[in-house]
């Protein structure tokens, strides 16, 4: 079903087409200027990096390979091993590695060209730009650059003071003030928000399945949050990013359609959020650099990211 005419009239609210030119693709990343990556740096006071990448191996989030069938857990293969150049072994000896993985297996930003609907992308573009073969002729993983800014950690679990959601808890605009307020934080243009939720409770436990089904996320309702708040990228804990279920059966995806197609708004999921929000919660210390560049794959409509925040 298309969106209702409620969420259509949402979708013209926060809509950014034309923003920064009618060529545009790089969406909300553009309010990612000069002065907010000083800010970013500002915030790294102790120089304490922490990765929020999942592993890249086999025990990776996916496990539906009927729906999903190219979202294929990280598989490394060795193909030459200590191989002699110069035929005596005792010289230079080398190996070599390839793999292979969907590339929004594990951590990774979604490109823009990742979703829409009424047949076109963000912009104004046309969902024809994506092809089988070359994949996304605009809108693709390349255009975001260097992704540096500051990064503010909104810990909604801790926030409503539960270790993890055992349902699809729709996150609100009001539940991301709360988690703003708990942590002391204001949320600026320009700034990348990570939206903790606890779900890798279940993928720690192993269990995938339960990881991405239900699971809380970003409902409809903290769309205009994000907009009025000019964040430049959102990037989440979980598998789905939104609430799944949706909220309404009958539309699937909302959050997505709305934030690619209309805000051009960076999204990321699998981000491996817990030790940093541990961090934060004892040294009270809610922001952070933020570097995050995606593996520039040309044409990808989504790519594997290791971010990285510096306290």
């Amino acid at each position: 079903m298309p969106l209702t005419p409620e969420l259509e009239q949402l979708a013209a609210r926060v809509s950014n087409r034309g923003r920064w030119g009618e060529d545009d693709q790089r969406g909300t990343l553009n309010l990612v200027t000069a002065e907010v990556v000083q800010r970013g740096l500002a915030a790294a006071r102790s120089g304490r990096p922490f990765s929020l990448a999942l592993p890249f191996d086999t025990t990776g989030p996916q496990w539906d390979n009927v729906h999903m069938p190219e979202r294929i857990n990280p598989e490394l293969r060795t193909h030459t091993v200590n191989v002699s150049f110069t035929g005596d072994a005792r010289d230079f000896t080398t190996s070599d590695d390839s793999f292979r993985m969907g590339s929004q297996a594990v951590t990774h930003w979604d490109a823009l060209a990742h979703a829409g609907y009424d047949g076109r992308l963000y912009n104004d573009t046309p969902n024809s730009v994506v092809q089988a073969e070359g994949g996304a002729s605009r809108l693709g993983i390349e255009h975001f650059g260097p992704v540096v800014t500051r990064g503010v950690l909104l810990d909604v679990a801790r926030a409503l003071r539960v270790e993890h959601f055992d349902d699809n808890h729709a996150i609100t605009g009001d539940d991301l003030d709360r988690a703003a307020t708990s942590a002391g934080v204001d949320v600026r243009p320009g700034d990348a928000v990570l939206v903790r939720t606890g779900q890798m409770h279940f993928l720690r436990a192993g269990d995938r399945q339960r990881y991405s089904m239900p699971s809380p996320g970003l409902s409809t309702r903290s769309i205009e949050w994000l907009r009025d708040h000019d964040v430049a990228a959102v990037a989440t804990d979980t598998m789905t990013f939104e609430c799944y279920p949706c909220e309404d059966p009958a539309i699937f995806m909302p959050v997505h359609m709305i934030h690619l197609r209309d805000m051009g708004l960076a999204q990321g999921q699998n981000w491996f959020l817990d030790e940093l929000a541990s961090d934060c919660a004892n040294d009270r210390q809610f922001d952070f650099l933020l570097v995050a560049p995606p593996l520039p794959l040309t044409g990808a409509v989504g790519a594997p990211v290791v971010p990285v925040a510096v306290k």
